[in-house]
């Protein structure tokens, strides 16, 4: 049971770090700018969320 707890907490920090590191980038390539389109608003949310969706599905699965 401590095996999956540590298991679930170690990805947990993963995906987190993953997210950041996405947010992190995309920052980096529109804060030199004054215009950002919403497209590009919108493609760093999916991405953000799509970690975060595989998250919450994996520990969706793991309780089952």
């Amino acid at each position: 049971m401590t095996e999956t707890i540590q298991r679930n907490a170690s990805h947990d920090v993963v995906v987190l770090a993953e997210a950041i590191e996405v947010i992190d980038k995309a920052l980096a390539e529109i804060g030199q700018r004054q215009l950002v389109t919403t497209t590009e608003v919108a493609d760093l949310l999916l991405d953000v969320r799509q970690l975060l969706s595989e998250k919450a599905d994996s520990t969706t699965s793991a309780s089952k």
